[in-house]
């Protein structure tokens, strides 16, 4: 036996080895034999053969080595692992297909205690998925893992708000065991519940979200007689650098939430400056979802999509969800600053396929006819100088049903609301309005546009401060 068997075998790195407890090694400090008992395989047989070169021990030798490494990197041979199945409630074992052998080590840790976590699912490639943090919806190290196979079994999707039971591990986030409840409901409750959100019929909005508050506060109520909103809109605020568009957005917020409680609102902020996210956060009575300028274009995506998709899923259980959106402007750049190139650019720096995903974002706000609604109000800026920002609302001109036009000279005589009345509308708005408000809402309109926008603010503000309500308005209208 030659100098390096000799020290593979008996001399210090494989007494180091042996004391190290490495897992080539049996209790003993020799090496393991093979699954039945046997040193050699077929392939060790093979090499074993006498009358080739380097000596019988050595081949011995290299054929453990080669069985170690294989060993390590789960090729060898092993015993094989009974197909057990993860056991169900009660202890039995559940029916159907046995789980795989990895699914079943990472479901079964031992008999470590469970602690009940709570998080928005967020889907991965592999089909595994983590429960991302309502207070950050973003993806980190430490959210709770859930496995594939109890993705597939619960047939969870982005979106969803679950309940779990689940066990720490070390250094990483909790082991998701068992699914408890989903959108608060047991998961067989929600799954004969729910309706998959593109199956759903699509009908124009008819339920209207009143804006009128207090008489104090006309913002609402000019938005009620100049462009109603219902459930299910898809609006468009188009808006110039400060004409107080986030002031507008404020006051819909709340008026929503004081006159329809029922209403689910979110106020996605994608790159907006860190206080004006403090200061929403304390003005509106909603969830407010903030990417602010700080962070990176694929944090923005992420934070938006995963709000999308929250919203679908509320939609399908039946209910009626509004998305402040400030703005898809600056989410439009963020997937023009992640998108791979196409080869083909558009005016203004824009890839050709920039705009799918903010269309599809805006683009999902409907009515259904026998269930919720999804309404997406959504900010886009003009006139900022930048071509990208033009060519973005020309993507998305013409493709909402409700347009909100504010103006900048009305801003700078801090005339308040700043919306250009002749400019705003909402499309088939007689189907917000009730019968014998329509042909009144006509003459105002009619009167309102014979003069230039900044006359027809004022003339409208000096007419709805004589009344405390806009039906009192409207019955002064002859």
């Amino acid at each position: 036996m030659d100098e390096t068997t000799r020290t593979e075998r008996g001399g210090p790195a494989f007494e180091e080895k042996a004391e190290a407890g490495d897992e080539s090694f049996g209790p003993d400090g020799n090496e393991p034999d093979g699954p039945e008992g046997d040193d050699e395989g077929p392939e060790e047989v093979e090499a074993a053969e006498p009358g080739e070169a380097g000596g019988e021990g050595d081949r011995r030798d290299a054929v453990r080595r080669r069985r170690r490494r294989r060993r390590r990197r789960g090729r060898g041979p092993r015993a094989p692992e009974p197909a057990s199945r993860p056991p169900a409630e009660g202890g039995e074992e559940s029916e159907g297909e046995p789980v795989p052998a990895a699914a079943r080590r990472e479901a079964a840790p031992g008999a470590q205690p469970r602690v009940s976590v709570t998080g928005i699912v967020k889907l991965h490639g592999d089909h595994s998925a983590i429960l991302v943090s309502p207070e950050t919806w973003f993806a980190e190290k430490r959210d709770p893992f859930v496995p594939k196979f109890l993705v597939e079994a619960e047939d969870l999707e982005d979106g969803l708000l679950v309940t779990a039971e689940a066990t720490a591990r070390g250094g990483k986030g909790p082991l998701v065991q068992k699914i408890t409840a989903v959108e608060g409901m047991e998961p067989t409750e929600y799954r004969a519940k729910y309706v998959q959100f593109h199956k759903g019929v699509s009908i124009d909005p008819l339920r209207r979200l009143r804006m009128e508050t207090v008489p104090d506060d006309p913002s609402g109520r000019v938005l009620d007689l100049v462009a109603p909103i219902g459930r299910g809109q898809r609006c468009l605020i188009v808006a110039p650098p400060k004409a107080g568009k986030t002031t507008l957005l404020k006051v819909m917020a709340n008026a929503i939430a004081k006159n329809d409680p029922d209403v689910k609102i979110f106020m996605l902020l994608v790159d907006e400056r860190p206080e004006e996210v403090t200061d929403m956060q304390r003005s509106i009575t909603g969830e407010v979802i903030a990417s602010p300028t700080d962070m990176n274009a694929a944090h923005h995506i992420a934070v938006s999509e995963l709000c999308f998709e929250r919203a679908k899923r509320l939609v399908e259980i039946g209910r009626d969800v509004v998305i402040f959106c400030d703005s898809i402007t600056r989410m439009s750049r963020a997937y023009n600053n992640e998108q791979r190139g196409s080869g083909k650019i558009m005016s203004g720096g824009i890839d050709a396929r920039t705009m799918e995903k903010p269309r599809r974002f805006f683009g999902g706000a409907r009515n259904h006819e026998d269930g919720g609604s999804l309404t997406i109000v959504a900010t886009c800026l003009i006139d900022t100088g930048s071509r990208m920002d033009d060519v973005i609302f020309e993507e998305f001109k013409g493709t909402g049903n409700c347009e909100i036009v504010l103006d900048r000279a009305l801003f700078e005589r801090r005339i308040f609301p700043c919306i250009n009345i002749p400019a705003s509308g909402t499309r088939k708005e007689e189907k917000l309005y009730d019968a014998d408000e329509l042909p009144k809402i006509h003459k105002l309109r009619r009167a309102l546009a014979a003069v230039k926008p900044v006359d027809a603010m004022e003339l409208l503000l000096t007419k709805l401060a004589r009344t405390k309500l806009n039906k009192d308005f409207l019955k002064s209208i002859l």
